[in-house]
């Protein structure tokens, strides 16, 4: 294998994933062994707190104790994006961002719900649902590609004229 322009780019996104995985697991991991199921406290009163919940659902607690359906549907999308990284390695830098963003905190949920039968979620802003740094790293990444969906083509398309 050689070492072409393109051979550091199209391995950064792996980074990036492994990186959102190794922080989204080490968090969860701080969290089990200092906290009990429920406890919180503030970190920033009162903005936000440290509460271990442990959540069988999707995003807002939505359709618990559907573990079998929350693990297919994640390994075709961890499936679908490895595939993608693999196979092109020139997408737009952003994609490739938003795309190892997405896979890492997928991943991080994923070995959650496998191991435990649920995802440790913990990061509590009060006004919204508890989550954690996978949760987090998956809104990021799907918000990026939504705006450089809307927006990216428009600013091609005016570039091109």
């Amino acid at each position: 294998m050689g070492s072409g322009p393109g051979r550091g780019r199209a391995r950064w996104p792996w980074l990036v994933s492994l990186l959102t995985l190794g922080v989204d697991q080490l968090t969860k991991h701080f969290l089990v062994g200092a906290f009990v199921p429920g406890e919180s406290i503030p970190l920033l009163h009162p903005i936000l707190y440290l509460t271990y919940v442990q959540n069988t659902g999707a995003a807002f607690g939505l359709f618990k104790g559907q573990q079998v359906l929350f693990v297919g549907l994640t390994l075709l999308i961890i499936t679908w994006i490895g595939w993608e990284l693999l196979t092109q390695p020139t997408m737009a830098p952003i994609t490739s961002w938003s795309s190892a963003l997405i896979l890492g905190g997928a991943i991080g949920n994923l070995m959650d719900r496998v191991r435990l039968g649920y995802v440790i979620d913990f990061l509590d802003l009060r006004v919204w649902p508890v989550f954690n740094v996978g949760d987090s790293a998956i809104t990021i990444g799907v918000t990026l590609l939504i705006l450089h969906t809307c927006f990216g083509s428009r600013r091609q398309a005016m570039e091109n004229k």
